[in-house]
């Protein structure tokens, strides 16, 4: 029997990875049109381990090509547009991508081994975050500053001109949008890098804008970080940087920036804890911390990775959490049933691998999972059971360490003071957790929590309509909401020196 599923679930994936490239060639998308590259990569089907397509592996050459068609663009048309062109645009550039969610949440799916309904959930949240950045195109304003009768004093905000932009592998789509918005809405033009991992999404939205946005508005360079993602950084004509990805990497990305001065966003790492006080309802706090460990995989920056419990219902939830974590059913990311697909790459199967090892080896208490499934059907992908790990000490490497992966800590407290200290001992400060029916307790906490986003009694949602950024080693600036609006725009002053009316 698994035989024979194994060879179903392959048979299905093959099946897929023809329709996915008969959607597209998987070039570079530049000036408006795709561009072939001298050299390709492939991205890889994670629940099988075979190649999807073979992508265009970008240069230094294609990214010096790319931002001179932003540069024209900008100047010939994009800069040049008024607010309600803007919104139009975006407005039908979303029409159209909503038309095609099935077709893109099945590449992402395909890409990352996300299951289907979170690929699609994902999806239709990128498109209401163009469409919401599209609204907001026309809401922009200046404002005039009281002075004397011989004064008349305002702002104006303008586009900073060419904006790069790098986004991570585990929210492909979605993390696009977020940068892809503002930076159009407000009237830049962008460079694009897709995570080399899982690029087809991000390449088929810009393809999809095709005769509505300007050509060279917006351009897809996929390919490394080494070669792309570097060359972006460090181009002097990039008036403004926004990353997502690893505190290392984004360290990289500050360093070069300051070269040439150029403004970051930096949206990192993080080790996000959940606290459940003893009147939380129990149910609702296993459902907030499964879903916020499990959910992609544990792919996710904000995921609730350690879960702080009182000693009063540690028991209690640990049983819980447990039966929780051994519920999901890992499979076929295609399939609807699936709750669980497998990690997007061999990379971050063997790095998850290693801190499960590194937390038996420091005394950690093993309580379910820790491997790949015993079924032979999902041998050749990357699938790791839900883990969870007891008896963990704060100063664990499991417990400081980011693992991105469906690795969770549970650790005990005894006081409403130690949840806190516990909570932020950690140099990251992404997202937070608390589970109460306390309202004195939540907002106390959510105000002691050092962390950019705080969710109460459940895990997320995540809308873009508020901002969303960490604290420490975090990073900087935000993404969504309003505030982002001002990462990519400059304000300038201007006095008007009147004289006395004369006729």
């Amino acid at each position: 029997m698994g035989s024979a599923f194994s060879g179903q679930l392959r048979e299905a994936h093959a099946t897929a990875r023809e329709r996915a490239n008969e959607l597209s060639d998987w070039d570079a998308w530049i000036d408006g049109r795709s561009v072939e590259s001298d050299a390709t990569l492939e991205t890889i089907d994670p629940a099988v381990n075979e190649p999807i397509a073979t992508v265009a592996r970008c240069d230094a050459a294609d990214v010096e090509t790319a931002v001179e068609a932003a540069e024209n663009a900008f100047d010939a048309e994009w800069s040049g547009s008024t607010p309600r062109e803007r919104s139009r645009a975006l407005s039908e550039w979303t029409d159209r991508l909503r038309d095609r969610v099935e077709e893109l949440a099945f590449l992402e799916c395909l890409d990352t081994g996300k299951p289907r309904s979170q690929a699609r959930g994902e999806v239709e949240g990128a498109i209401d975050t163009l469409e919401y950045y599209a609204s907001l195109c026309r809401v922009q304003d200046g404002r005039q500053i009281a002075t004397g009768d011989d004064l008349h004093l305002y702002t104006r905000t303008e586009p900073y001109g060419v904006v790069g932009q790098i986004v991570p592998w585990n929210f492909p789509i979605w993390a696009a949008a977020w940068k892809l918005g503002p930076a159009l809405a407000t009237g830049n033009a962008t460079v694009i890098k897709p995570a080399a991992d899982c690029p087809l999404t991000t390449i088929r939205i810009a393809e999809l804008s095709e005769g509505i946005l300007p050509d060279g508005a917006l351009n897809v360079v996929p390919g490394t970080g080494s070669e792309v993602g570097a060359a972006i950084t460090a181009h002097e004509d990039v008036r403004k940087l926004s990353f997502t990805g690893s505190v290392g990497v984004g360290t990289e990305v500050m360093k070069t920036a300051a070269d040439t001065l150029t403004p970051v966003t930096l949206e990192l790492g993080g080790k996000s804890p959940f606290l459940v006080f003893p009147d939380a309802d129990l149910e609702s706090a296993v459902e907030a911390v499964a879903n916020g460990i499990f959910y992609s995989t544990g792919e996710i920056c904000d995921a609730f990775s350690r879960a702080l419990v009182h000693e009063d219902v540690h028991a209690e939830f640990v049983d819980r959490f447990v039966e929780a974590a051994e519920s999901y059913v890992l499979g076929d990311p295609l399939a609807e049933e699936t709750t669980m697909g497998p990690l997007t790459s061999r990379a971050q199967y063997e790095t998850v691998s290693g801190y499960v090892e590194c937390g038996t080896d420091e005394g950690a208490t093993l309580l379910t999972g820790g491997g790949p499934p015993d079924e032979d059907a999902l041998r050749d992908g990357w699938f790791f059971e839900p883990t969870v790990f007891g008896d963990v000490d704060n100063g664990m490497t499991i417990a400081r360490e980011e693992i991105f992966g469906p690795v969770q800590t549970i650790d005990t407290f005894s006081s409403y003071e130690e949840a806190i200290e516990l909570a932020n001992d950690t140099r990251f400060g992404l997202a937070a957790g608390i589970g109460t029916e306390r309202t004195d307790i939540a907002h106390g906490a959510a105000a002691d929590l050092e962390a950019g986003v705080v969710y109460v009694n459940e895990y997320g949602p995540i809308l873009p309509e508020a901002p969303y950024g960490g604290f420490k080693a975090s990073g900087i600036g935000t993404d969504l909401g309003t505030e982002v609006l001002e990462h990519y725009q400059r304000t300038k002053s201007v006095y008007v020196n009147l004289d006395e009316p004369d006729c």
